[in-house]
C-alpha cells in the first residue's frame, strides 16, 4: 500500500472555456469538481493502474466535506485528520481541447529527438512555459488553506505515525497550509524511514529546501523549484546539492526535455520522443505515482524513470488532474530514450 499525503488538501474546480477572452466575460463549457491536492492526484493514478492506496491528510470546515464525499464516491479510500479551519479550493481556467499531441520531432544527426518546449506543472502550481505564441493557456489560481493549530498538528503527526504500520511507501507532496514549519515533510519523512517505509517528497520553496534532512528515498522537484532552492549551477549540479544534504535520490522534472535523476547508482535522463499537448495540471503528479510504483517494486532505475516519464506525458492528455490518457502512455513509454 502506497500512503498519500495532503496536508493541504483542496476542493479542485476546472473551467474549461474554449478560446479564453482573459479580458472580458466567459462562458464555460465544461466544469469539474474533485477532491484534490498532489497526494489526491498521485492516489488517483496509482488507483486507476491497480494498485493499493491511502489518502491522509488534514480537512475541514464545508470545503473538507466535501473533499471527504468526493473521495467516498470515486472510491478512494482516506483516513483524513480533523481540524477546525476550511480546507482551500483551487481554481483551473484553461482554454485547452481534452487532448492532443504534436508530431514526433525530427531527430538529429545523433538520433536524439528534440521536443518543442513546454511546461509541466503540476497541481500546486508547479510552474511551466506556456509555449510558443497564440497556443492555448491554463491558469490555476490557489487560495493559501486554512490556519492549522498545533495541537492539530501533533495530533495529524500521531496519525500519520499509526498509518506507516500498513504502508509500503509514502507520498509527501504539495503545499503546506499556513501554521504548518516549512520542515514538516523532512519530519514526516524522517519517521517514515525510521519504521523501514520510504518516502517521496514533492515540495517547493522552504519545504523543499527542507526536505533533505529527512533522508527520503526520493526527491522530486521541477527545474525551476530546483533552481530556487539551490541557486546557481546547473539542474543537475542542484540535484547533487540535495543528495549532499541527505536525499537518497533527486528526480528533476524539466517538461518536455523529460527527466534527469541523480542517485546512488548514477546519473539518468529520460528524453521524450515528442510533445503532449493540453492541460498540464497533475502532470507532475502522475510523473511522482510512477516513482512510487518503481519504488515499491524495486525497479531498476531505467524503468521506474521510463513509467514516471510516460506517466507525466499521458496526464497532459486529459483536462483533469489525477487523470491520464492510457493510449498515450502506451504510445510514448516504448518510446521514451534512457541514458
Amino acid at each position: 500500500m502506497i500512503l498519500t499525503v495532503t496536508l493541504n488538501l483542496a476542493l479542485d474546480v476546472t473551467y474549461q472555456v474554449p478560446g479564453v477572452d482573459w479580458d472580458g466575460v466567459n462562458r464555460v463549457s465544461a466544469v469539474h469538481r474533485r477532491a484534490g491536492g498532489k497526494g489526491v492526484n498521485v492516489a488517483r493514478v496509482l488507483a486507476a493502474l491497480g494498485h493499493d492506496v491511502l489518502v491522509t491528510g488534514l480537512a475541514g470546515g464545508p470545503t473538507g466535506r466535501a473533499v471527504e464525499a468526493d473521495l467516498r464516491a470515486a472510491g478512494l479510500p482516506a483516513a483524513l485528520h480533523p481540524i477546525a479551519g476550511d480546507s482551500r479550493t483551487t481554481l483551473t481556467v484553461s482554454d485547452l481541447p481534452a487532448s492532443g499531441t504534436t508530431p514526433p520531432a525530427e531527430p538529429t544527426a545523433s538520433g536524439d529527438p528534440r521536443p518543442a518546449p513546454t511546461g509541466e506543472p503540476g497541481s500546486d502550481g508547479e510552474p511551466g512555459s506556456a509555449g510558443a505564441a497564440g497556443e492555448a493557456r491554463t491558469a490555476l489560481f490557489n487560495e493559501p488553506g486554512p490556519e492549522v493549530t498545533a495541537d492539530e498538528l501533533a495530533g495529524f503527526l500521531r496519525h500519520f505515525e499509526s498509518l506507516l504500520d500498513a504502508a509500503d511507501a509514502v507520498v509527501l507532496s504539495g503545499s503546506l497550509p499556513r501554521g504548518v514549519p516549512a520542515d514538516t515533510y523532512a519530519a514526516l519523512a524522517a519517521v517514515a524511514a525510521g519504521k523501514g517505509v520510504p518516502a517521496i517528497v514533492d515540495a517547493d520553496g522552504d519545504p523543499l529546501r527542507h526536505a533533505p534532512k529527512g533522508r527520503p528515498a526520493i526527491v522530486k522537484p521541477n527545474a525551476e523549484e530546483l533552481a530556487r532552492a539551490v541557486p546557481g549551477g546547473s539542474p543537475a549540479e542542484g540535484a547533487q546539492a540535495l543528495r549532499g544534504q541527505g536525499a537518497q535520490a533527486v528526480v528533476v522534472s524539466m517538461g518536455a526535455e523529460g527527466l534527469l535523476a541523480v542517485t546512488g547508482e548514477g546519473t539518468f535522463r529520460a528524453r521524450m520522443p515528442y510533445t503532449v499537448r493540453g492541460n498540464p495540471t497533475g502532470a507532475g503528479d502522475s510523473l511522482v505515482a510512477g516513482l512510487a510504483l518503481g519504488l515499491v517494486e524495486a525497479e531498476p532505475w531505467p524503468a521506474r524513470l521510463r513509467r514516471a516519464a510516460a506517466l507525466g506525458a499521458a496526464a497532459v492528455a486529459t483536462p483533469v488532474a489525477g487523470d491520464f490518457d492510457p493510449d498515450v502512455y502506451a504510445d510514448i513509454h516504448p518510446q521514451i530514450i534512457i541514458t
